[in-house]
């Protein structure tokens, strides 16, 4: 992979705090996204990763030292104005229009960019999504679930984001469409998206990703090289108990 070389601090999180409630879930997560770069976000179900993309977007009570996208201070911002500072989102529920149509869904999720950025339009999402090309007026009650996979992320780019918080895009898919996922993935790799990708697939996550992060009951265990940890049975199972 040659991606681009990656700019310090698009997104950065510094002494970050999470809580449902009065429990508190995630302890001074200290992490940073450069742009241009793609960091998987890894570890066992009730890690924490989850929860992590909820707290950068506003959706879970957090307190933070630092909490900045793109140079813009998000820890006391409602969703909806993190989302227009071009920081997209895509929950694992996914949470596309069942009674809408493909095209419809896009439309429906379109929202200008930044200036100096070629906008993502129908057309661009078909390019990148071949296999959404030919059900544009399907409703999206009709489609597999990996095909409302790809919708949601489509849906998404539609926004324009600058970067993009996955949350276990392949959970639950078929080989052949994990396959096509990635490939879309690294395609926008290659043009520049910034991605966090919360993965618990490690072969997944290493078709698209140089980096990792380990979550674990709460906390980073490790910060560095995807390879690094894929390859050591021994750190796998001190840091993921795998």
């Amino acid at each position: 992979m040659s991606p681009p070389k990656p700019e310090a601090g698009l997104l950065r999180i510094a002494g970050l705090d999470a809580y449902y409630g009065r429990a508190q879930v995630l302890f001074s997560i200290d992490l940073s996204l450069g742009a241009g770069e793609v960091l998987a976000l890894v570890g066992r179900n009730g890690a924490g990763k989850s929860t992590l993309l909820k707290a950068v977007m506003g959706l879970v009570r957090t307190e933070a030292r630092k909490l900045v996208f793109d140079g813009t201070d998000i820890a006391r911002r409602p969703t909806h104005a993190i989302a227009r500072l071009g920081l997209g989102y895509v929950p694992e529920d996914r949470r596309i229009f069942t009674n809408l149509t493909v095209e419809e869904n896009l439309v429906a999720g379109t929202r200008a960019g930044p200036g100096g950025q070629e906008d993502w339009t129908p057309e661009r999402i078909f390019a990148l999504f071949p296999n959404l090309a030919d059900m544009r007026s399907r409703s999206a009650s009709q489609m597999s679930g990996g095909e409302q996979q790809m919708l949601a992320v489509a849906r998404t780019l539609m926004g324009n984001p600058t970067a993009l918080l996955l949350d276990e895009p392949s959970e639950g898919l078929a080989p052949v469409i994990v396959d096509a996922m990635a490939e879309a993935l690294n395609e926008l790799r290659r043009q520049g998206l910034s991605i966090v990708l919360s993965e618990q697939n490690l072969r997944f996550a290493g078709l698209i990703c140089d980096r990792a992060a380990v979550l674990a009951t709460g906390a980073i265990t490790y910060d560095g090289p995807l390879a690094m940890l894929a390859d050591d049975p021994a750190l796998l199972e001190a840091r993921l108990g795998l």
